[in-house]
């Protein structure tokens, strides 16, 4: 951790500001000149327009373009829905939850998290829409008011979806932009160019670090804190809904609103270390985001995965325990049916593979925990794949059984989602600090002034005097009277 207020400023706005910076805590030269960005940003920005063309081009054409036909009329795109809504929950766990729970070491990965958190559930928001095969009548699921009466039905999951999706789309965007709100006016303290200071300080409110503002800030942010923490468990669990609610075999149980929290928890986790292991090396952020937050990433991975393969036995032993002859055809056709080979890789990825995490040197190796994460959020995209597909191929009859063949157009839609996903990342990491800046100083104010207890008896600030206003010993830590930077 750096020493100083300085230095963990300069280290996480000089990303932003692009200044150029040498040494170990440099940037590398600053980004108007790295050419490995521009490299990334225009290849993913390629692949968002790609995107959206084949969104025009469905518009056009209709949901023929993918492989869903009768009976499987479930394809990718509710399996990719499902799947980027569950990347999104980590975000808000590790910023709502961990934060109530007084957990520090959520200060260094809360705000990449919180961004992958939007990002995610906004590319997810649009799967449902455009599954709809006339997406241009989406809004008949919001219950406006009109004189014919259109109504949207209640009892119809799109229409929960709708509500728990922009729910949690606003929450979580409320509680992103209220911890940026500091890091706003040190970035329009510190930037060069008039543009730049006016659309910092536009989005910055107002901000000058005193007392009263850092007051209300606190207040607002545990306030939003505890209206996010229900929606880790209440967003999947209307998603696991839209499934348990039907009578189609492997789809009607109990078990899905907790199996579904545990999953989305569990691709959340393995996504926040797939950004934050290359963030950490590209940007040289080792003493911010440190082994010990990734080992500890990688526990939760531990926990979850656990939840989530107790989900995989609970469900097998159900369908035999229960004694329908068409969830036990169900579980068989999943074992050793068309699709056997996906759900046997979804074992293997999800549950086998990632007990590695047992180690110590595999959960402290930043090169081990990036694979696993990327097998285990390749594991559970097959999973939610497996949910979706496998689920209605056989259908009651056997005149009524099929198999999906995705087409080119469905694996265009998930890697342009990807593409979209990683452009819009690019983005905030150019524009906005990737780690909160305020939160770190806090906590190594009072990381230096536990060292200064120990040492000497005394709990003085490590650096001068507290600026005037701060409150009494026991409160937060002190601030800059201006925007977060060194006091005087």
């Amino acid at each position: 951790m750096p020493d100083t207020y300085a230095s963990i400023t300069d280290r996480i706005s000089d990303i932003v500001l692009a200044r150029r910076r040498g040494g170990p805590g440099g940037t590398r030269g600053g980004w108007r000149a790295h050419w490995r960005w521009r490299a990334l940003f225009l290849s993913t920005f390629a692949a968002t327009l790609v995107f959206c063309a084949a969104s025009a081009w469905l518009f056009t054409v209709g949901v023929g373009l993918w492989g869903v036909n009768i009976p499987v009329a479930w394809g990718y795109a509710l399996g990719n829905f499902v799947w980027w809504i569950g990347i999104g929950h980590a975000g808000t766990f590790i910023s709502a939850v961990l934060l109530l729970l007084r957990q520090q070491w959520r200060t260094s990965i809360n705000r990449f998290a919180e961004a992958m958190t939007l990002f995610a559930a906004s590319i997810a928001g649009l799967f449902p829409i455009l599954h709809l095969g006339r997406p241009w009548f989406a809004y008949w699921l919001v219950p406006y008011p009109n004189r014919m009466e259109l109504w949207p039905q209640w009892r119809s999951p799109l229409v929960w979806d709708i509500f728990a999706i922009s729910t949690y789309l606003l929450v979580s965007l409320m509680f992103w932009y209220v911890g940026l709100i500091p890091d706003l006016a040190t970035l329009r303290d510190r930037a060069r160019g008039r543009a730049t200071q006016i659309a910092y300080g536009l989005f910055a409110l107002g901000w000058r670090g005193e007392a009263r503002h850092w007051a209300r800030y606190e207040h607002a942010y545990l306030l939003l804190a505890g209206l996010a923490t229900p929606l880790v468990v209440s967003v999947h669990t209307v998603v696991s809904l839209d499934f348990a609610i039907g009578n189609t075999p492997g789809y009607h149980s109990t078990i899905f609103p907790p199996y579904f929290v545990a999953g989305a928890l569990y691709s959340g986790f393995a996504m926040v270390l797939t950004l934050a292991i290359p963030l950490r090396h590209y940007f040289r952020l080792h003493d911010l985001i440190t082994v010990r937050h990734l080992s500890l990433a990688a526990r939760v991975l531990l926990a979850t995965g656990g939840i989530v393969a107790y989900g995989y036995v609970s469900e097998a032993f159900m369908a035999f325990y229960g004694g329908d002859e068409f969830e036990i055809a169900m579980t068989v056709d999943r074992w050793t049916g068309a699709y056997a080979p996906v759900y046997w890789a979804v074992i293997v990825c999800n549950v086998l593979i990632p007990q590695a995490m047992w180690l110590r040197r595999v959960r402290t190796c930043p090169a081990w925990l990036f694979i696993l994460s990327i097998v285990i959020n390749l594991g559970m995209w097959m999973e939610r794949f497996l949910i979706v597909v496998q689920s209605t191929h056989r259908d009651f009859m056997p005149s009524a059984w099929g198999l999906f063949v995705p087409t080119a157009w469905d694996w265009i839609f998930l890697l342009g989602s990807m593409g979209m996903f990683a452009w819009l990342f690019l983005l905030f990491i150019r524009f906005l600090p990737m780690i909160s800046m305020s939160e770190v100083r806090e906590m190594a104010y009072e990381e230096q002034g536990a060292k200064a207890a120990g040492g000497d008896g005394s709990a003085s600030p490590p650096w001068g005097a507290p600026p005037s206003g701060a409150p009494p010993a026991g409160g937060p830590a002190p601030r800059s009277p201006a925007s977060g930077g060194p006091p005087a």
